[in-house]
């Protein structure tokens, strides 16, 4: 194996280098010292960054035979993730630093780096096996996040939900997965694209189905919705913010890169009317149920139910 492909990896590589600077300072520091946890996070976050932005990181490359691919778009896209999750950290300093959560506070941001990883992988794979250690990177330690409150019964309910969710989702888009290989003989997204060219059925239709439901779960789309809800109202706000921002938008992009480059050229007879029927659906439960909430977080939560439709759109 040539180890030199890991070095196309520039993001992920800068980024696990902050993790592991986190999690090292947190663990040997003094009680005293951990307190400066928060702003030695968002210092080494805002480095990262910046450094998205040099033109050595903005190189077309693949890795792994083709499982891995980076070029000035997705480097793009993982900036503009830096740059929320940069505002989330920012955020979260003073939650952070309170009584309740100042025990556990690097956990907090450890968390966030460690999806953010996943959320890098799930953006940049070309390969359905990358993308989904890329998607269970992600999802996993949300399920932590969620629960962080723990001394409150909804972050409790919040995060059963969401774990449940976040199984069942994954489960449904490997049974579509299974059903693709099935039918293309591969994972790659280029060889599932053209092994799929004219060669429409039953098999691909159901296939189709359980992939977009299995997104559907990722995105909030009605009526894959009803957990939305619930976790926003539970989860730190902090993480609420996350999770309607950061982790919604980076599994958007990926659905986008994964309709159109390895079922685009089946959209017609396969997927449109899917599409649209979940986007109509999606924005009229979304504003509707908006109308009746009485509690911001629910209020806010609706409404990003309904945001994921006009995105899709």
């Amino acid at each position: 194996m040539d180890y030199s492909q890991f070095l196309a990896l520039k993001q992920e590589i800068g980024l696990l280098i902050v993790f592991l600077l986190v999690f090292l300072y947190d663990t040997f520091a003094s009680p005293k010292g951990t307190k400066a946890v928060p702003m030695i996070a968002c210092a080494l976050m805002a480095v990262v960054t910046a450094w998205g932005f040099c033109p050595v990181v903005k190189l077309t490359e693949s890795a792994f035979s083709g499982m891995y691919f980076t070029s000035p778009t997705i480097v793009a896209i993982k900036n503009i993730l830096n740059v929320g999750v940069l505002i989330v950290l920012i955020q979260s300093i003073k939650w952070a630093n309170s009584e309740f959560t100042a025990i556990r506070r690097g956990e907090f941001y450890e968390l966030i780096l460690l999806t953010l990883l996943g959320m890098y992988l799930m953006i940049s794979s070309r390969h359905f096996l990358m993308f989904i250690i890329g998607l269970e990177t992600a999802s996993l330690p949300l399920c932590a996040l969620v629960a962080f409150d723990k001394h409150r019964y909804e972050s409790h309910e919040a995060a059963i939900k969401y774990v449940l969710t976040a199984v069942f989702s994954s489960a449904i888009l490997l049974m579509g997965l299974s059903f693709v290989y099935g039918i293309a003989g591969t994972l790659y997204y280029q060889g599932i694209a053209s092994a799929l060219y004219g060669n429409m059925g039953v098999m691909l239709a159901v296939a189709l189905a359980f992939v977009m439901a299995g997104f559907g779960f990722k995105i909030s789309l009605v009526p894959f919705h009803l957990w939305t809800a619930d976790v926003y109202q539970g989860a730190p706000t902090s993480v609420t913010s996350y999770l309607s921002v950061i982790s919604k938008g980076s599994a958007a992009f990926a659905f986008l890169v994964v309709l159109t480059q390895v079922f685009g050229a089946v959209y017609e007879v396969a997927w449109e009317w899917m599409l649209y029927a979940l986007i109509i659906l999606t924005i009229t439960v979304g504003n509707l149920f908006a109308m009746r909430q009485h509690n911001m977080k629910r209020f806010l939560a609706f409404s990003s139910i309904s945001q994921a439709g006009y995105i899709m759109l």
